[in-house]
This record gives structure tokens, sequence and C-alpha cells, in this order.
């Protein structure tokens, strides 16, 4: 097995890093949420508004992009709709199966979160300079964009 090269003292570890910024990211959401009306969204529910969407998707297609169990995709989901925020329709390209969407509330939810994230990324954005942070988004997105796709 190779030796690994130490991580840099003068920061924290790109895990650390990393938890760290979405510990903070996921706190901000959700006091925002409980704060506009939607007290009832708790941290398990932010894997799925990441990934819903508003056209409708599959529950399978869910639980993929959300990286969850289909069981526990399926649980959350079913947790939203009885809360009102999320519905299932039927799937107009095969009858079987369902599509879940966002109720009005549910939009609701997603455009309030949608405001809140690019308030906290100008928030970001003005602590460290509007370079530092569009790079670090951008060296952050390639390396995303090429872990998907080696």
């Amino acid at each position: 097995m190779a030796s690994s090269t130490p991580v840099p003292t003068e920061r924290l570890a790109i895990g650390q890093l990393l938890v760290r910024l979405l510990h903070e990211f996921r706190a901000d959401l959700l006091s925002a949420a409980a704060g506009a009306g939607y007290p009832d969204v708790r941290l398990a529910h932010l894997q799925i508004w990441g990934n819903v969407g508003i056209d409708g998707i599959r529950l399978t297609q869910l639980a993929d992009r959300a990286q969850l169990s289909l069981a526990a995709c399926s649980e959350l989901v079913d947790d939203l709709q009885r809360l009102g925020y999320l519905e299932r329709r039927a799937d107009p390209a095969d009858g079987r199966a369902k599509l879940i969407f966002p109720t009005a509330r549910g939009r609701a939810l997603l455009n309030d979160a949608g405001r809140r994230v690019a308030d906290l990324e100008q928030r970001w954005s003005r602590s460290v300079g509007p370079q530092q942070f569009d790079q670090a988004c951008s060296t952050l997105d390639t390396l995303c964009k090429m872990l998907e796709h080696p």
C-alpha cells in the first residue's frame, strides 16, 4: 500500500471542510424554513428537497439522486406527503408508475429555499471575496463532474 501524503497543517482535511460547510448550510436552511412557516421540515427532508425538482420524478430516480435506499426515500416522501408538501400522481408514460411532485405548499418551500440559498451564497461570497468564492465553487463543481464521469 502506498504511503499517503499528509494533510497540510494550515487547513482541515477535505472531509472535515465539506462536512462543516454542509452542516452550516443545512442549519441555515432549516432555521430559515422554520422562520418562514415550515417548522415541520426536518434535516432528513433536505435530501429530498435538493433532488425532487418540480417536473415530477419517479421514486427510484429520486432515491438514486438523493443517494438513499429506496425504502428510506419512500419513507421520507411519505412523510412529506402527509405534511402536505409532496403528492404522487400517475405517470402518463406508464399508468402503473407514480411520479412525485411538490404541492403548491411544496413549491412555495422550494422557492423560499432557492432564495435562501442565493442569499447564503452571497453572504459567503462577501466573506471570502467573490473571486475566491467563485473559484472554490468552480473547483468543487469540476471535481464532482470528474468523479461522476471518470
